[in-house]
């Protein structure tokens, strides 16, 4: 099983409705499915041109380490040579900055990412965590 393309929409909806709700710079907002592959992906005007990117990243990071961007960060910090290698090998890069969370169905199994990008990267992660909770879905923890 797989994000949808309805699911993603109403992620990325529910993710700019919150940046609105919290007056938030520009987003880009990337939704892939459990194998790395764009399910959507929108950018609101104002977003930089390298927002699309950045926010698959995010994403494409989390799914190929198997752990929230925030949590490559982390790792980023402890162990740098290692994450900047992993860049080189992923399809869509490695982003170690919150705003890319995965997304998992009610048995654990993984069902895809979603990376935000555009503002702080807290409040990234903020609104792909709204997003995904309008969508019906689970973050993992």
């Amino acid at each position: 099983m797989s994000i949808t393309l309805e699911q993603a929409n109403t992620v990325i909806s529910a993710a700019f409705s919150e940046g609105a709700e919290l007056g938030l710079k520009p987003l880009s907002v990337a939704v892939l499915d459990a194998g790395g592959h764009l399910v959507a992906f929108q950018r609101q005007c104002g977003a930089s041109t390298l927002r699309p990117q950045i926010a698959c990243g995010k994403a494409g990071g989390a799914l190929a380490l198997g752990m929230s961007s925030r949590k490559v960060a982390d790792m980023a910090a402890e162990r740098a040579v290692f994450v900047s290698a992993l860049g080189q090998l992923a399809p869509h890069g490695v982003v170690p900055a919150a705003g890319g969370v995965i997304v998992v169905g009610a048995a654990c199994e993984t069902l895809g990412a979603v990376g935000v990008t555009g503002d702080t990267s807290d409040n990234d992660e903020r609104c792909a965590l709204a997003g995904i909770s309008a969508a019906g879905l689970r973050a993992e923890a």
